[in-house]
């Protein structure tokens, strides 16, 4: 059974430096997405979470060192998320290891990812499928379609841009803060108004990983059409996140659920990047409605 506690997280770990594809770690989406009521084949949203490499090094065949950052944008219809840390080994892993070309490094993490995604994974005895639907074969080709991965050579770093989310900065509120768990009857809307389009940011969300309670810092962006939220409360509402333990994939579904089933939004889209650790940086993004994935700038803090 593949469970956080089980995984490499807060563990005393030797780093592998020839490369190793076991050492990605699965994790089911399933046991989280029915806390929150959801089941496989009927979520009521869609998007991804893009993740970002920094530490990326193998060696060409005359053992020179090699560098690049790499994005991954994985579906959130994949029947698992891998844990980060398990990402840090796995990526260490190229260190030593010389390869033909970097793309060869890029099918190699493009394949590992998308095998680790799919993973049938024992959980109460059984064997869990994400899709009893579609066999393993079709699940692994859609995934792999779906499945983003690049490389991003030395020569092109400076394009990679830094910008602040758009949007109205619900950090300049002066509120009292009491709440560091979750509680979703903070978020209330004014009714009997006309419906508003808004974007509202905070760069107060903070988490904790679920097995070590290390702490997550993040950045928010909400975006949505509706009656107008209640902005102190959201903004509460957000920091109530403060002390709760969660993966960020997990945090960003619990925010978009919260907010779609209180507020009733007709258009809600929730938008999260996380500051790096390990060299990993986690982004997750949930739309109510088909949209293209935001422009992969990064924020100053990551």
């Amino acid at each position: 059974m593949n469970t956080p506690e089980l995984s490499w997280l807060g563990k005393p770990t030797a780093y592998i430096d020839q490369y190793q594809a076991e050492l990605l770690y699965p994790i089911s989406r399933s046991t989280k997405r029915a806390e929150l009521g959801l089941t496989a084949g009927a979520l009521p949203f869609m998007g991804a979470d893009i993740w970002n490499a920094y530490e990326l090094s193998w060696l060409n065949k005359k053992g020179k060192p090699q560098v690049a950052m790499a994005r991954m944008v994985v579906p959130l219809d994949s029947p698992n998320i891998i844990e980060s840390k398990s990402m840090k080994l796995y990526f260490n892993s190229f260190s030593q290891t010389a390869f033909d070309s970097a793309q060869e490094v890029l099918a190699c993490i493009k394949r590992d990812m998308g095998e680790a995604l799919i993973r049938p994974l024992e959980a109460s005895g059984s064997v869990v499928e994400a899709d009893a639907s579609m066999d393993a074969t079709k699940l692994h080709s859609a995934l792999a379609l779906a499945l983003g991965v690049e490389l991003i050579a030395p020569e092109h770093f400076g394009r990679e841009r830094i910008v602040d989310f758009e949007g109205l900065d619900l950090d300049r509120l002066d509120i009292e803060c009491i709440d560091y768990q979750p509680r979703a009857e903070l978020l209330q809307v004014t009714s009997g108004l006309p419906p508003v389009t808004e974007s509202l940011c905070s760069n107060l969300l903070k988490s904790n990983c679920l097995v070590t309670g290390q702490p997550d810092w993040g950045s928010v962006q909400i975006r949505y059409t509706g009656d107008a939220i209640d902005q102190e409360g959201l903004l509460r509402y957000l920091v109530s996140f403060r002390d709760h333990n969660e993966f960020h994939e997990q945090c960003v579904e619990r925010i978009f659920m919260d907010i779609w089933t209180r507020c009733h939004p007709s258009r809600l889209s929730v938008y999260a990047r996380y500051t790096r650790r390990g060299g990993l940086d986690i982004n997750p993004f949930r739309t109510s409605h088909p949209e293209r994935l935001p422009l992969q700038s990064r924020l100053a803090r990551q």
